[in-house]
C-alpha cells in the first residue's frame, strides 16, 4: 500500500459524528493534500528537509486501546503542574489527565469533547489561522483532514489562569508505525492571561503531525511551550499559528530534542497596533538527526515589536535548519523587530543551513537581525582546563552555557528542570562527539 492510499485508508476510518462544518473542512483539506502531494526539496521552504521517509511509508491510525506501558511513560513526563491534560496517539486520554476547578467560563479539555459540547466557542476559529492552500502547506493540510482531537483552551475575558496547562501527547505504537495528526486551539480572550505547555513524548517509530492555532486578543497574553522530545526513531513535523490583536503579548518558546527528522514552523500575525511577540527557540541534534526551524514573524500594524533568538547545538553527522522571516507591512510603520540565530557546530561533518530573512516595507522602523556559526572556545576550554577541569567537562560546560541562555528563560520550573537534566545526559553521554577543529564561536 502507497503512503496516499494509506492515508486515504486512515481518512475513510474517521468517525463521521463530527459537525457538518467540520466534515466540510475536512474533505476540502484531504482534497487540497490529495492534490498537492507531499512537499519536496523543490519547494524553497523545504529546500532543506526532505520528506520522502514520510511519502514512502504507509503510516496508519492507532487503534482505541491503550497501550502497554503508557502509563509508565506519562509519569516520566508528567510536570506535575495541577493542570494536565494527556493524549495517547493523538486520543485524549482522560484517565491519566486532570484539570481540577476551573475559572468561570474556562474551559481546557479535549478538542473533540468542546466540538460536540461548545461549538459556538471552536467553530469561529478552527481552520482560520493556520492555511494549507499552497504546496509548503500540504502537511498542515493533511493535520485538517484529519481533525479530530487535541487539545482545547479558552480563557474568557479578563481572566487569569496561573497554573500552566500541560498538554503533554504521548505515541506509543503497539504494531507498526503509526500517526498522529493532533489539533489543537488556543483562544486567550480580551485581557486574559495563560500559559500553555504543548509537550510530545514517545517510544519505537511514528509519526506526529501536529498543528495549533491560537487566537490572542486585545491586551491579552500568551506564553506558549513548544517541546518536541520524541523517539529516536521517530518523524515530527508541526506548525503553530497565531492571529494576535491590539496591545497583545505572545511569547514563543520552542525546543526540539528528539526525532530523526523534526521540523516545526511558528508564524504570528502582529494585526493591531501595539501587539507584541518574543520567539525563543533551542535544537539540540546529534547522530544522523534533522532538526529544521521555520518562523515568521508578520508585522502588519503601527508599533508592533518582536524579538527573536534561536540557538543550535549541532554534533557528529547532524543536520539543521534556520529559517527565521520577519516581514514589516508598509502600514506598520514604527515597527522594532530583532532577529539572532546562533549555532554551535561540535564536529567537522554537521551542518547548518541558516537564512535569516528581513522585508521592511516601511520607513520609520527600527529593525535588525543576523545570524552566527562557530566552533567552541579554544581559549576558554584552555582556561577551564588550566583550572584542573579535565577537558571533556570543560567542552560539556561551555556547551552547556551556550544552551543555558535559553533555558534559563523558561518559566516552568518543572520543564525547564526535565530539559536541562535531558540536555546535560546528552552530553555526558555524547563526549566522544565534540572534537572539532579550532574556529570562531559564537556567543
Amino acid at each position: 500500500m502507497s503512503a496516499l492510499d494509506a492515508h486515504l485508508e486512515n481518512f475513510r476510518r474517521l468517525d463521521g459524528h463530527a459537525p457538518g462544518t467540520l466534515r466540510a473542512l475536512r474533505e476540502r483539506a484531504l482534497a487540497r493534500f490529495t492534490e498537492l502531494g507531499f512537499p519536496t526539496i523543490r519547494l524553497e521552504d523545504w529546500k532543506y528537509t526532505n520528506v520522502a521517509p514520510l511519502a514512502e511509508r504507509a503510516f496508519h491510525l492507532a487503534d482505541e486501546r491503550a497501550p502497554r506501558g503508557v502509563e509508565a511513560l506519562a509519569q516520566r513526563a508528567r510536570l506535575g503542574t495541577g493542570i494536565e491534560l494527556v493524549f495517547v496517539n493523538g486520543r485524549y486520554a482522560e484517565a491519566l489527565s486532570s484539570v481540577g476547578r476551573l475559572p468561570s467560563g474556562a474551559v481546557i479539555g479535549s478538542l473533540d469533547s468542546a466540538l460536540q459540547r461548545r461549538p459556538e466557542l471552536v467553530e469561529p476559529h478552527l481552520g482560520r489561522y493556520a492555511p494549507f492552500d499552497h504546496a509548503p502547506e500540504s502537511l498542515t493540510a493533511l493535520n485538517t483532514a484529519f481533525i479530530r482531537d487535541g487539545a482545547f483552551v479558552y480563557v474568557p475575558v479578563g481572566t487569569a489562569i496561573d497554573a500552566p496547562i500541560h498538554c503533554l501527547f504521548l505515541s506509543l505504537p503497539a504494531d507498526g508505525p503509526i500517526v498522529a495528526h493532533p489539533r489543537n486551539l488556543i483562544v486567550a480572550g480580551e485581557g486574559s492571561r495563560v500559559t500553555v505547555v504543548e509537550q510530545y513524548v514517545g517510544e519505537r517509530t511514528y509519526w506526529t503531525n501536529a498543528v495549533t492555532e491560537a487566537v490572542v486578543a486585545a491586551g491579552a497574553q500568551l506564553t506558549h511551550y513548544k517541546v518536541q522530545r520524541e523517539s529516536a526513531d521517530a518523524f515530527h513535523v508541526g506548525s503553530v499559528a497565531v492571529e494576535q490583536a491590539g496591545e497583545s503579548t505572545y511569547h514563543s518558546h520552542a525546543v526540539s530534542l528528539g526525532a530523526v527528522l523534526a521540523r516545526t514552523d511558528i508564524a504570528t500575525r502582529l494585526d493591531a497596533p501595539g501587539a507584541a511577540c518574543t520567539f525563543d527557540g533551542l535544537y539540540v541534534a546529534r547522530a544522523t538527526q534533522h532538526a529544521a526551524q521555520h518562523t515568521t514573524i508578520d508585522h502588519r500594524q503601527p508599533r508592533g515589536t518582536s524579538r527573536e533568538l534561536y540557538k543550535g547545538i549541532l554534533a557528529e553527522r547532524a543536520t539543521g535548519v534556520f529559517n527565521g522571516k520577519v516581514y514589516v507591512r508598509p502600514h506598520a510603520q514604527q515597527s522594532d523587530a530583532q532577529q539572532m540565530n546562533k549555532n554551535l557546530l561540535l564536529s567537522d561533518d554537521a551542518q547548518i543551513d541558516t537564512k535569516p530573512q528581513l522585508e521592511i516595507f516601511a520607513d520609520d522602523v527600527k529593525c535588525s537581525h543576523g545570524a552566527t556559526i562557530g566552533q567552541l572556545d579554544e581559549d576558554a576550554i584552555f582556561y577551564l582546563r588550566s583550572r584542573g577541569i579535565d577537558a571533556p567537562t570543560a567542552r560539556e560546560l561551555l556547551i552547556f552555557a551556550f544552551a543555558n541562555e535559553l533555558l534559563g528563560k523558561i518559566e516552568v520550573a518543572a520543564l525547564r528542570e526535565q530539559l536541562t537534566g535531558e540536555i546535560s545526559s546528552r552530553l555526558k553521554g555524547g563526549r566522544h562527539m565534540d572534537h572539532h577543529h579550532p574556529g570562531s564561536h559564537p556567543q
